[in-house]
C-alpha cells in the first residue's frame, strides 16, 4: 500500500478484456437524457441503455474508494473498456448539508480515522484532491469520469456516512435518527444545484433501500414527490430516479396508485435485487422452482412498471466474482435471462476491489468487486465477458436496424446460438455475431429468411437444422418453473432439451433438475428467446455454398 502502482497495471486491464466488448458497445456523448415510455433516450430521440456500475463514495472517509490505489483517470478508463458506460455514484447526506463534514480535507478525513497508509497511497495516485474538500473531490471524481466519457447518477446511499444497510440504523425511513425529511430535500437541492451544468450528470438516485419499521407506503408518496419535484425545479435536465420500500425490492404499491408529479418524461423507478434477498433459497432449493417464483416476485414487485411504459432501473444486482458461491452463481444464471429478456437498464454492485475502511476492517477485500484488491487486474474477466451481451441495447427507439427477430440466449455462459457453416453444428458465440430467428405460432425455430428450423435427433446429438420442420422434433417450447429449458419431443415420445458441451456446441440431452432435485445444477440446459431488431454482423451468406445443393439433395433422396 502507498507505493507507485506498476506501469502494466493498466495494460494488464485492456488485455483481460474481449476486444470485442470495446468494437461493440455504442459510444455515449454527454446529452440531456429523458424518458420515452419504459426507455430512456436521449436528445435525438435514440435510445441510451444505462449499463452502469457502483463505485462507492458514502462510507466513513467520504471519498469514493480506491482513489489510494489508482490515479482518478486510470480507473475511469479501466470502467468504459470493462464496457460499462455508467456509474452510479454513492453519497452520504450529511457530506452536503453538515459544513463541519464538507469542510474537512480528503487529507484531514483520513488522518481522523488512522488511515496514515491511505494517505500516502493518495499522495502517490491523486495528489491533486489531496487538500481539496471532500466536496470538491467528489466533484473531481465526476469530473474524471466525464473526460472519459463515463456517465453519472448520483445516489443518495445514506445519510450518516458508514456501511449500508440494516433496519435498525437510523438511515432507513423519513424520520428515523438520521433521516430527517426536510434536511434531505435541502441536500438534494444542493447537489442539483451544484451539478446542474456537468453535462455527465445525467440522473439522481433519491435514496437508496429505504427499509425500517418505520416505513410505510402514505409518508412514501408524500416525501418521494417533495424530493422528485424539489430535484427536477433545481435541476429539469436530470433524470428522476424512485426506489422502492423493503430495501428497495417493492414497488407494488404503484400499480393501483400512481405518483402524482408535475413534470413528465424523466421518471425513472429503480429496484434491487440479490442471491441473499432469497436467504439461501438458491442453494438449498430447486433452481428451477426458485427461478421461477423470484421472476413472479420481480414482475410483481416491480418489473410490471415497463408495461405501464416507465424505465425500470435495477440499480443493484451482482455476484460473488471468486465463482465459489453456489447461491450467488445459480441466482446469476436466472437473473441474467430476465435482463436479457427484458433488456432494462442496470447498475452491477461493485466497482470497488477493496475499502479504505469497512465496518471497523482497514483494506478490506470486496469479493464483489468488479476490479482485485489493488484495483490492477479484473478480478474475474470472464464474469464480464458475460455480462457483455446485456452491455448494449437488444431493441429501443433508434436501433429498429432489421425487422424483429429472435436470438436464442444461453445465461450461463452470455452467449447466443449461432451457425458456423451448414454442415458444422451450431454453437454459443457473441450474440451480436450470432443468427437471427423467427420464433412461429407452431413453436418452430427458424432461421430467419429461410426454412430451415432447429431440430432434436438424438440425446447426446448435436441439434441439427432442417426443412422439414412439421414433425414434433421441430417443435420447441420453454418447460419448467424458470421457463428456460427448450424441448422437444422425438417421434418415440422422449423429451429432449437443448444443452451445451464443453465447447460451447449446442447439442440435445435428456431434460435435467425438472423434478424437486435441490442438488441438481440446470444451467448448462437454460436458454431464453429473446427479442431484438439489431443488426446482426454475421457474414455468413446461407445460399452462397454448393454444400447447400448437396444437403437437399441427400433430404430428398432421403425422403424418397
Amino acid at each position: 500500500m502507498g507505493q507507485s502502482p506498476p506501469t502494466s497495471c493498466y495494460n494488464n486491464i485492456l488485455l483481460s478484456i474481449f476486444v470485442t466488448i470495446l468494437i461493440l458497445l455504442p459510444q455515449y456523448s454527454h446529452a440531456t437524457l429523458s424518458t420515452n415510455s419504459r426507455w430512456i433516450v436521449n436528445e435525438g430521440g435514440q435510445r441510451v441503455k444505462l449499463s452502469c456500475v457502483n463505485w462507492v463514495s458514502h462510507l466513513e472517509v467520504m471519498v469514493a474508494e480506491g482513489l489510494s490505489k489508482q490515479p482518478i483517470d486510470t480507473i475511469s478508463k479501466s470502467i468504459t473498456n470493462m464496457g460499462f458506460n455508467c456509474v452510479r455514484l454513492t453519497w452520504p447526506l450529511f457530506l452536503f448539508t453538515n459544513d463541519s463534514l464538507s469542510s474537512l480535507t480528503v487529507r484531514q478525513s483520513f488522518n481522523n480515522l488512522g488511515l496514515v497508509e491511505s494517505i500516502a497511497g493518495l499522495q502517490v495516485n491523486n495528489p491533486s484532491i489531496l487538500d481539496l474538500s471532500l466536496l470538491h473531490a467528489y466533484q473531481a471524481v465526476v469530473s474524471g469520469l466525464g473526460n472519459n466519457n463515463v456517465m453519472v447518477i448520483l445516489d443518495n446511499h445514506i445519510s450518516k456516512p458508514g456501511w449500508c444497510c440494516s433496519n435498525f440504523d437510523g438511515n432507513g425511513f423519513f424520520g428515523d435518527q438520521y433521516f430527517n425529511p426536510d434536511l434531505w430535500v435541502q441536500g438534494l437541492t444542493k447537489v442539483a444545484t451544484t451539478f446542474i451544468n456537468v453535462t455527465n450528470v445525467v440522473g439522481m438516485s433519491l435514496r437508496n433501500e429505504l427499509r425500517g419499521p418505520k416505513q410505510n407506503v402514505n409518508d412514501w408518496y408524500r416525501y418521494m414527490q417533495k424530493g422528485a419535484e424539489a430535484v427536477h425545479a433545481a435541476n429539469p435536465d436530470v433524470l428522476v430516479i424512485l426506489s422502492g420500500l423493503n430495501f428497495d425490492k417493492d414497488l407494488s404499491f404503484l400499480r393501483q396508485r400512481p405518483i402524482n408529479l408535475t413534470f413528465s418524461g424523466k421518471l425513472v423507478f429503480e429496484i434491487h435485487r440479490y442471491s441473499f434477498t432469497d436467504g439461501k433459497s438458491w442453494e438449498t432449493g430447486n433452481p428451477n422452482q426458485v427461478c421461477g417464483q423470484v421472476v413472479n416476485d420481480i414482475m410483481s414487485r416491480g418489473g410490471f412498471l415497463l408495461d405501464q411504459g416507465y424505465p425500470l432501473f435495477v440499480s443493484e444486482f451482482g455476484a460473488d466474482q471468486r465463482g465459489t458461491n453456489v447461491n450467488d452463481n445459480r441466482y446469476f444464471n436466472c437473473f441474467l435471462g430476465l435482463a436479457v429478456e427484458l433488456d432494462f437498464d442496470w447498475a452491477l454492485w461493485t466497482l470497488v476491489g477493496s475499502y479504505y475502511l469497512r465496518e471497523g476492517v482497514v483494506g478490506l477485500n470486496e469479493v464483489y468487486g468488479v476490479m482485485d484488491w489493488n484495483w490492477c487486474d479484473i478480478r474475474n474477466s470472464s464474469f464480464l465477458k458475460r455480462i457483455s451481451a446485456v452491455q448494449s441495447p437488444f431493441q429501443g427507439p433508434g436501433y429498429n436496424e432489421s425487422r424483429s427477430h429472435k436470438l436464442i440466449f444461453h445465461p450461463m455462459t452470455g452467449l447466443c446460438v449461432r451457425r458456423i457453416s451448414f454442415f458444422q453444428p451450431l454453437e454459443l458465440g457473441p450474440c451480436s455475431e450470432s443468427d437471427a430467428w423467427d420464433y412461429t405460432p407452431t413453436k418452430t425455430l427458424t432461421l430467419t429468411g429461410t426454412y430451415f428450423c432447429l431440430q432434436a435427433d438424438k440425446s447426446g446429438q448435436p441439434a441439427k437444422l432442417g426443412i422439414m420442420c412439421t414433425n414434433s422434433n421441430s417443435k420447441w417450447q420453454a418447460i419448467s418453473d424458470s421457463k428456460m429449458h427448450l424441448s422437444s419431443k422425438l417421434q418415440d415420445g422422449t423429451n429432449l432439451c437443448l444443452d451445451v458441451d464443453s465447447k460451447n456446441v449446442v447439442f440435445t440431452n435428456t431434460c435435467k433438475c425438472l423434478s424437486k432435485d435441490k442438488t441438481c445444477d440446470p444451467a448448462s440446459q437454460w436458454f431464453k428467446i429473446i427479442d431484438s431488431t439489431r443488426q446482426q454482423n454475421t457474414t455468413k451468406s446461407f445460399f452462397q455454398s454448393k454444400q447447400i445443393a448437396q444437403f437437399l439433395g441427400n433430404t430428398f433422396s432421403y425422403i424418397l
